[in-house]
């Protein structure tokens, strides 16, 4: 049994996809609040920092977004049923989805986030769409030999730094000036494409091995009251093997940042995946207000990722409020305060959006994209809510 909620939506799904954003929200806000910008950021990301500031970074790096692209591909595996129970050809119209949200990521780039993930989810998302429907023998060889050939690229680069010495270097003073002008920031953008998007490098292998493991983890019936031994061993590799692995690399050192963050939180995600799923399997059938603030996010997922990354700019940059210069004396409690302040009003607004709509914005926007000239669309009409769809 799977517990669905209202429209024949999964309710572990989106519960886990709004923790996903508001948690990924958790990495992305240091970016925000340092005084420059991620462009300041990175001249400094590997200087010496407060043990909190540290700890807390440790707490969210990289494993929330690996939980969201685990989830992202469980929304693929579930469109793919979707269309194979209508008898409609597969990949269908989802190329055209995934063309949409590489161009909705490419603005977000260079409108607002230097480390967009939505380039890198279209592009990955565009390859496994022609994979998702193989057999699982075809799906395991590819996911192997891509996540074997990044684990070693990664931990070769990583041999590297640490063998070089003085690696990390000890960081620059930021330039507040760099977020005094949007135009600038764009141009900023625009010129160093390259720099600030070579982490596509990064996520696109990671994504397509997530995806297709969100996809086979629908097959193996991880998000049904029937799931419970593989939700243990999910738990069991996440939070025995992950979390470990993850502190131990974080305390390392910066010469382990890339183990830190991209080998070991997809482990701890998958411990996250399986320790959520069986509380919101166990939970009341009523949900509470933060319950249904995180459903609410999760069936907005997109929208809230981006309009986080909006209001954090806008409060943050010297164009804006101008809050990171501010209290950048502050230490992590001004970045903790804008994490909660901006999630609280995500949690609180996208359950009023939904009373009236039962798509985010951007949700919208895409689907009416994407099935623009169909009869129903052409009609007025939306097409209608399928069990088990989901949107990023």
């Amino acid at each position: 049994m799977t517990v669905i909620s209202g429209r024949g939506r999964i309710d572990a799904l989106d519960v886990l996809r709004g923790v996903a954003i508001v948690g990924t929200f958790g990495t992305n806000v240091w970016l925000f609040a340092a005084p420059g910008g991620p462009a300041a950021w990175i001249s400094t990301a590997f200087s010496e920092s407060d043990p909190l500031e540290i700890a807390l970074q440790t707490l969210t790096n990289g494993k929330f977004l690996a939980l969201l692209t685990l989830l992202f591909g469980v929304g693929i595996e579930l469109q793919y049923r979707s269309a194979v129970r209508r008898g409609n050809p597969w990949p269908g119209r989802y190329p055209v989805r995934a063309a949409i949200l590489f161009v909705e990521g490419l603005v977000h780039y260079v409108l607002v986030f230097e480390f967009d993930v939505l380039m890198g989810y279209a592009i990955a998302s565009f390859l496994v769409a022609y994979l998702v429907g193989r057999s699982d023998r075809a799906v395991r060889a590819v996911a192997g030999a891509v996540g074997a050939v990044y684990v070693a690229a990664l931990l070769a680069v990583t041999a590297l730094l640490l063998a070089t010495p003085d690696a990390s270097g000890s960081g620059s003073t930021p330039d507040p000036a760099l977020t005094a002008s949007w135009p600038r920031q764009v141009l900023l953008r625009l010129e160093y494409v390259a720099l600030f998007r070579a982490e596509l490098v990064l996520i696109v292998p990671s994504a397509v091995v997530l995806f297709l493991v969100g996809s086979r983890l629908v097959r193996a019936g991880a998000f049904t009251e029937a799931g419970t031994r593989i939700r243990r061993r999910l738990m069991g590799v996440g939070l025995g093997v992950g979390v470990p692995l993850n502190a131990l690399a974080a305390a390392a050192g910066p010469g382990w940042f890339l183990v830190d963050r991209y080998l070991a939180p997809p482990l701890v995600a998958l411990g996250l995946l399986g320790l959520g799923t069986t509380l919101v399997l166990r939970g009341r059938r009523e949900p509470g207000p933060i319950r249904r603030g995180l459903t609410a996010v999760g069936r907005t997922a997109l929208s809230g990722y981006v309009l986080q990354n909006v209001l954090a700019a806008v409060l943050c940059y010297g164009w804006g409020f101008g809050l990171a210069e501010r209290f950048a004396g502050a230490g992590p409690w001004f970045v903790l305060a804008l994490w909660a302040g901006v999630s609280a009003l995500l949690l609180a607004v996208a359950p009023l959006w939904l009373r009236h709509v039962d798509r985010g914005p951007l949700e919208l926007l895409v689907h009416r994209i994407t099935f623009a000239g169909s009869a129903r669309n052409r009609a007025g009409s939306a097409v209608p809510a399928q069990s088990g769809r989901h949107d990023l």
